[in-house]
């Protein structure tokens, strides 16, 4: 009897997380590093907690292609992210080619540079939220260059 009970518990726990769980939305866009279209950056979204649900969900992620575009994946499975705001990473994926004008991003020996400033990946405070009708605009144009003065 045990048994039965524990097992109609986890049915039940199962279906209210499975039927009730995040609200997912689609999520595309496009990732430039100074106003060229990035090949090979991670965009990482990590749902923002706040005092009322202080565990919003697993965070989305998806890579660009040659033309900048990027699509997010929730979980690796569904397409797109949870709705609302979001902490937003963007980085350069680990072995990705070297554009050919950034031959001077490289160090001696071969070793690569990330291109895309800290500020955008392990300092981020940048946010994105996510619309429930989903967006195909969360575009993100990094700026690694300073103006030169005038």
């Amino acid at each position: 009897m045990r048994r039965l009970v524990a097992v109609g518990a986890w049915l039940i726990v199962s279906a209210v997380v499975g039927c009730g769980g995040a609200n997912i939305a689609t999520v595309s866009g496009v990732v430039k590093v100074d106003g060229k279209p990035y090949k090979d950056a991670i965009v990482s979204f990590q749902p923002i907690g706040d005092k009322g649900n202080q565990n919003p969900g697993r965070g989305s992620a998806g890579v660009t292609d040659a033309a900048g575009r990027y699509s997010l994946d929730y979980d690796g499975e569904k397409p797109g992210a949870i709705v609302g705001k979001h902490r937003v990473r963007i980085f350069t994926k680990f072995g990705a080619e070297m554009p050919a004008d950034a031959s001077s991003e490289s160090v001696p020996g071969g070793k690569f540079v990330e291109r895309i400033p800290a500020e955008w990946h392990d300092d981020s405070t940048k946010e994105f939220t996510v619309p429930a009708a989903g967006t195909a605009t969360a575009d993100f144009d990094i700026v690694t260059k300073k103006p030169a003065k005038q």
